[in-house]
């Protein structure tokens, strides 16, 4: 019989009684394990004393061990931690220990399960497997505190520039001297070959509104030491200390205060440039079964069939377990507070549970609700424990605030990702105009589209446009110019060009959120070899050479960025805006898609706007209402100005291209 929760209640309120130690407290379940209030701090510095704690409700002894070093080394104190309420340990130490190094150690069933710099460290040496004792007024840059936020009015303003650290900078020609770190974003006055604005005010000319990191937390997968930029690459999705910063990305990793403080100079540089920032975090899975801090912690109770794991893979958090949820609301928040984090995409989001998810936003609500939230998620998650409760595509009606990078478009546009050569919509391959027209009205349902016919799925999954997130190149499958290549082998330049700018146009003409994978508009081009998580800086660098030789493309994706920001109709907020102000008109052809966006749809200056798109290697007419249109965009080339004027009831198409009337 299961022992009921006033009788564990009882058993660990004895042991802070009595300051017996010897005989852990044991819960038949999960369930029944303490909460422990107040916030998960670990260690509290100041120049007199600092203090310890861990939650470790299953352990019989803890200890805390100091070091001078931050590996290696002896320890120079062995501190016993005594247990106080709610599963909490605590012990001080009575001096000024700045500069120094700490672990715990927990033991469990009569044997010490190994140095742990907790779950909750906030500063860490070289390689993150000791926690620091830091001054954090040391962490600040000038102007940290007058730091603000960019303005942001709403959710569907946002254009999203997806970008690893290295890939952005490492590139001989990006004209950046302090490469692969966090420092290359706060460069000013960087240029490429032919004197063309690279970094920092690459992204202020191309008018993007925010860049999404990818993870910056401090990562397993790499070596910090000195020139490890140069000799190991990873993506990141391989959590060891979720509250500190990685130490590779900064110029001296050895000094545990150096990562935070040039991580908030990188923030400050992009606020100060008009840019908010949304981080990559993996609150859903760890990485390394044994050795994660977790598992040195409370075994088994912050993952889900951690036994079941293999040494160096992902093993999923039991976000639905009081503490592992109370360590992610923490740390998003503390990001949020402490780094000015202006957004989260939670990686793997369909491994943690959807209370989980909606309580991470009503927490940021309470801070900031402009601080933005989405996540990357499965239509379902086979075998996995509460699988109804999970944040999938199929339960994203329960999470009606959280955002999702959704394929739909991607795969209407380039083809399933799963049949590379197969090609979409832009390669002239027909069958995929239901699924383009399902992602240009924001994934919502419009009854214009026939979901039948859409080939990843015949239901729409967002109550809201700004619930998708929408692209055609992302990190985590070979980029556009590498998909239209494998689709058509011999593809001359001239029509690469054209079909990537068709592609980009109907991604930001598009209802939703828009994304973009950092130098695609340079059509960047690595290949499969950029597709996999440890690979090298020479396989997925952004060749900033590019941007002298497709200047053209370039510009035209500061033209549409700048056509997106001018016209609200092309990022309404509400679904029913939408379903009230866009009508697709009939065609007779195969891949041809048109549609209007009238009555000033959004507030919008324009009345009407008329969009069309012909994926045909041919010219072809297309019947449209008669009346006096201004040429916004056609054949590739924008003109806001729209000096050239058509009529209808019929206007030509060129080749792989589209056109914007109003």
């Amino acid at each position: 019989m299961k022992p009921s929760v006033r009788t564990a209640v009882i058993a660990v309120s004895l042991i802070a009684l009595t300051g017996c130690t010897e005989d852990k407290a044991s819960y038949a379940s999960y369930e029944l394990y303490p909460v422990r209030s107040g916030d998960l701090w670990e260690m509290h510095y100041s120049p007199s004393k600092t203090s310890f704690a861990v939650w470790a409700p299953t352990a019989e002894e803890a200890r805390v061990l100091i070091y001078d070093q931050p590996r290696g080394g002896h320890a120079s104190q062995t501190v016993k931690m005594e247990m106080d309420k709610e599963g909490t340990w605590h012990a001080a130490v009575s001096e000024k220990l700045d500069g120094k190094y700490y672990v715990f150690n927990i033991k469990i069933d009569g044997t010490w399960l190994g140095d742990t710099p907790g779950i909750n460290a906030r500063a860490v040496g070289i390689n993150g497997d000791r926690a620091a004792i830091i001054n954090w007024d040391t962490t600040n840059p000038d102007g940290w505190s007058n730091d603000k936020r960019p303005e942001q009015k709403h959710f569907a303003d946002i254009l999203l520039y997806e970008m690893h650290h290295q890939d952005f900078s490492m590139c001989d020609s990006s004209g950046i001297a302090q490469k692969g770190t966090y420092q290359a974003l706060t460069e000013t006055g960087t240029t490429a070959p032919g004197e063309e604005p690279s970094g920092i005010d690459h992204l202020k000319q191309l008018g993007v509104t925010h860049v999404r990191l990818l993870p910056s937390f401090d990562f397993a997968t790499v070596d910090e030491e000195e020139n490890s930029r140069q000799a190991a690459y990873s993506w990141g999705y391989s959590p060891k200390n979720y509250n500190v910063p990685e130490g590779a990305y900064s110029t001296d990793p050895y000094n545990p205060a150096v990562r935070i403080l040039e991580f908030k100079k990188m923030i400050l540089a992009l606020h100060q440039a008009g840019i908010r920032v949304i981080m990559d975090m993996s609150y859903g899975n760890v990485w390394h079964h044994s050795s994660n801090n977790f598992e040195k912690t409370v075994p088994g109770y912050f993952l889900r069939e951690p036994d079941k794991a293999a040494e160096n893979s992902w093993l999923t958090t039991a976000s639905e377990r009081p503490m592992m949820r109370k360590f992610i609301l923490e740390s998003v928040l503390y990001w949020a507070r402490e780094y000015h984090i202006d957004g989260f995409c939670l990686d793997r989001m369909s491994q943690l549970d959807v209370k989980t998810v909606n309580e991470i936003r009503q927490e940021l609500n309470r801070l900031d609700p402009t601080i933005f939230l989405c996540g990357t998620a499965e239509e379902s998650v086979a075998g996995q424990t509460e699988a109804d409760s999970l944040a999938t595509l199929k339960n994203l009606a329960a999470i009606p605030e959280i955002s999702v990078v959704s394929n739909r478009l991607n795969n209407g546009l380039r083809g399933l990702a799963n049949a590379p050569r197969k090609g979409g919509f832009v390669s002239g391959v027909s069958g995929h105009e239901e699924t383009v027209k399902a992602g240009i009205v924001g994934g919502i349902r419009h009854p214009d589209v026939d979901y039948t016919k859409v080939t990843d799925s015949t239901e729409p999954w967002a109550l809201q446009p700004v619930q998708t997130i929408q692209y055609v190149s992302s990190h985590e499958e070979p980029g556009l110019t590498d998909r239209l290549r494998a689709v058509s082998p011999g593809i001359k330049k001239e029509q690469l060009i054209q079909q990537h700018k068709l592609a980009l146009t109907i991604l930001l003409t598009s209802q939703g959120i828009p994304s973009f994978e950092a130098g695609e508009e340079m059509m960047r081009t690595q290949a499969d070899a950029r597709k996999y998580d440890s690979s090298t800086d020479a396989a997925n660098t952004v060749n900033w050479n590019k941007k002298e030789e497709y200047t053209d493309l370039v510009l035209y994706y500061r033209q549409l960025i700048r056509l997106r920001k001018s016209h609200p109709a092309f990022r309404m907020n509400d679904a029913e805006q939408i379903r009230r102000h866009l009508d697709f008109l009939p065609t007779e052809q195969k891949n041809v898609i048109a549609y209007q966006l009238t009555e000033h749809a959004n507030g919008d200056s324009w009345e009407t706007i008329l969009v069309a798109f012909n994926s045909n290697a041919r010219p072809v007419q297309l019947k449209i209402p008669a009346r006096k249109y201004r040429v916004i965009c056609q054949d590739g080339v924008i003109n806001t100005a729209g000096k050239q004027v058509v009529y209808g009831p019929e206007v030509t198409l060129p080749p792989y291209s589209a056109l914007i009337l109003h």
